[in-house]
């Protein structure tokens, strides 16, 4: 690749990023908004509202990837990455920021992180599944195929999310002061400029990490584990550090497990309906998925003593995705130098 061709796709990356976290700031100010408008809790506003909400840089990164590129290796890559970058330096980045440890509490140790390892669980099982009645013969390695059908599965499991959420607003009493002031009509309509405004952004800096990929030998996989990961999780960075710094620290951890929640049971699923069939390799699959749930379990581990998230286990966390980063680097490595001449 040109030196200019190079410098503009850096370029690209830096400026769809910093649009993104605009459109973000946008989507996350309307999101909270209109949730105090209809009395939502706060646990749901963290795990559904704006989970949903800071995750549609994921979501759009699986639907471009899927039209527009024909390929949804970069984008379930993001996803993945995304994920271990969320239950990691999301946290971490809350704990640091503020002053005090981040209050967590039973419902979200017990029901979100516990829902969230399930969600790991069963998308884990779909990929299986697609390997033992789908497998892909043509491949050189062990790979299944993804149907519209095994896309249900971890489909039907976020409506049962959404289920438990709305069961569990039955007995919530709305603040009546949180809503006063606020137009709707105004902030949908933020809301939905800010979708198209994050939508446009995600467009490009796929087209930009794919061609920083293909440039440096590296598979879209990996590009999108990495820096689209990264890229597109600024949202969810800015929604729990935020929310930490304002003393809602549930919130704040809320929105990063029910934005894996989301992006895991229904940002993938999505755009294998988009596409019809997606192949995963699945040895490269399972072992992301261990090192997130490793991640994981990390995470509920501090979570669960004394219910917060002190400043030294946050640096705990920072420091596992660190060794994660390293490792992603050195497998990237090792599998370039394989494709050199003289390599064997």
């Amino acid at each position: 690749m040109a030196t200019g061709s190079l410098a503009l796709d850096l370029g690209i990356v830096v400026v769809t990023t910093a649009v993104i976290w605009v459109g973000s700031s946008w989507l996350e100010g309307a999101s909270e908004q209109l949730s105090g408008y209809y009395g939502l809790p706060q646990v749901v506003q963290g795990s559904v509202v704006a989970a949903v909400g800071s995750s549609f840089p994921e979501l759009a990164t699986v639907v471009v990837a899927g039209v527009f590129a024909g390929s949804l290796s970069i984008g379930v890559g993001a996803i993945v990455g995304s994920a271990i970058f969320n239950v990691l330096v999301i946290p971490a980045a809350a704990g640091i920021a503020t002053a005090g440890p981040v209050e967590s509490n039973r419902t979200l140790v017990y029901k979100e992180a516990q829902f969230y390892m399930l969600a790991v669980s069963v998308l884990v099982i779909t990929f299986a599944m697609g390997v033992i009645y789908y497998p892909d013969a043509s491949a050189d390695y062990l790979a299944g195929t993804i149907t519209r059908e095994l896309a249900m599965i971890p489909l039907g499991l976020y409506g049962l999310y959404l289920f438990i959420q709305v069961q569990d607003t039955t007995d919530h009493v709305a603040d009546p002061a949180l809503g006063r002031g606020v137009d709707p009509r105004r902030q949908w309509a933020l809301l939905i400029a800010s979708l198209v405004v994050i939508l446009l952004a995600v467009h490009e800096l796929v087209a930009a990490v794919e061609s920083l990929g293909a440039a440096a030998g590296i598979g879209g996989f990996v590009m999108g584990v990495t820096v689209l990961a990264a890229a597109t999780s600024l949202p969810d960075a800015l929604v729990s550090v935020r929310s930490a710094r304002d003393d809602r620290g549930v919130a704040s951890l809320a929105n990063v497990l029910g934005s894996n929640t989301f992006d895991l049971l229904v940002a993938i699923p999505v755009g294998v309906m988009i596409v019809g069939t997606w192949t995963v390799n699945f040895a490269i699959a399972v072992p992301m998925f261990a090192v997130l749930t490793l991640a994981t379990i990390l995470l509920f581990t501090a979570l669960r003593t004394d219910l917060t998230l002190s400043r030294v286990e946050s640096v705990a966390l920072l420091v596992a995705y660190l060794v994660f980063v390293v490792w992603i680097a050195l497998e990237s490595l090792t599998t370039v130098v394989s494709y050199l001449p003289g390599s064997g």
